[in-house]
């Protein structure tokens, strides 16, 4: 595992990544995880890492995350910051107090988010650790057989309300219609509960499921917005609003994160300056990344450019309509090269692979 570390770092990798609230990263312990980021430490990489658990566990979660930082002396991040659940919520201060105590040490620790109080993963995350070991197959497997899959449903855990669970994305064409919906609404449907339909849905649509999880405190995104050392991402995938992509719904963040800082938290709200949103989308997270020459306006950098209209920017995409475009955008160029000229697209596809710190050593050495 070390050595596929070392030859990604040197192949271009900005650093390694868990997903520990995934199976199977979450199989991993925090000795193993540390040893791995030592490697992608010595290349002057980024540990990422999508927490073990940002609930009810979230402040041991925060702490592993530092303890790995520390003891393999490594840059490290995490991953849409949150505290997920209601129950939940008044956890943020004591792991931003976390954070910043590490900082205060000397660890070079950072954040990100996406800019909604709802998240978007799959309905699964919802079933119990040991009924995804193995992977989907094997949930599906033990969900055929009754005394397994009773047990799996007894065992459902509901980090937020059913009611605040909202459906976006089937396999099965028999079950879109049921996009939109919330799982209460269609446990009523079924007239059965809705752990039972959360069982009933997976093993239906022999997927996931991506649902949209309603989450998280509007407060706590402004507080966290104001940390200077967040950046700001979409977690999202890339998408357009035509073809295939309009048979399934998505989390609006896909269409509208980064329209909706410029648009709701810095014009409208006024929580941070123009110019530090501006930093938070490019300069910060390039720096992060060791991205050389990418981030800045700045003589000899790559010319990555995006102008838009601070008084005119927008987001559209909304939770019931999320395929809607931002506006008040009015060209993007990449690598010098014009993209989006006055709004619409000119063809033209600059982009380039861009290499992580480790290839700079590999070569020099």
């Amino acid at each position: 595992m070390k050595s596929l570390v070392r030859q990604a770092m040197e192949e271009g990798a900005v650093g390694m990544s868990t997903s520990l609230i995934y199976v199977p990263s979450g199989h991993a312990g925090t000795a193993e995880i540390t040893e791995l980021a030592k490697v992608a430490a010595e290349y002057d990489g980024m540990y990422i890492s999508h927490i073990r658990n940002e609930e009810d566990s979230l402040l041991f979660a925060v702490k592993e995350l530092i303890q790995i930082a520390r003891d393999a002396d490594i840059r490290s991040e995490v991953y849409h910051f949150k505290a997920s659940g209601e129950a939940n919520w008044h956890l943020l201060d004591s792991a931003i107090s976390l954070i910043e105590k590490a900082r205060e040490e000397g660890l070079q620790i950072t954040t990100d988010m996406y800019m909604y109080n709802a998240s978007s993963t799959g309905l699964n995350v919802l079933l119990p650790a040991w009924a995804k070991d193995g992977g989907h197959q094997a949930t599906m497997a033990l969900m055929a057989d009754p005394a397994r899959r009773k047990q799996m449903i007894a065992e459902v855990a509901f980090h937020v309300p059913p009611e605040n669970i909202l459906l976006v994305g089937f396999k099965n064409k028999a079950l879109r219609d049921l996009i939109g919906k919330t799982l209460a609404g269609v446990a009523a449907e079924r007239n059965i509960s809705p752990a039972e339909t959360v069982a009933d849905l997976i093993y239906e649509d022999d997927s996931r499921i991506q649902v949209v999880y309603f989450s998280m405190k509007e407060d706590n995104i402004e507080k966290k917005l104001q940390l200077p050392y967040m950046a700001v991402c979409s977690d999202a995938g890339s998408y357009t609003n035509e073809g295939a992509f309009l048979a399934q719904s998505t989390h609006p963040r896909a269409y509208g994160s980064f329209s909706r800082l410029l648009a709701h938290y810095v014009r409208d709200r006024k929580l941070i300056s123009l110019e530090e949103a501006v930093r938070r989308l490019s300069g910060l997270p390039a720096e992060n990344l060791k991205l050389k020459k990418r981030g800045l306006l700045k003589n000899g950098y790559f010319a990555d450019l995006v102008l838009f209209d601070p008084e005119k920017v927008q987001d559209h995409a909304t939770f019931e309509k999320p395929h809607q475009y931002a506006t008040g955008i009015t060209h993007v160029f990449v690598n010098g090269q014009a993209v989006i000229l006055n709004g619409e697209h000119t063809g033209a596809f600059p982009g380039r692979f861009v290499r992580g710190p480790g290839y700079a050593k590999k070569v020099n050495n």
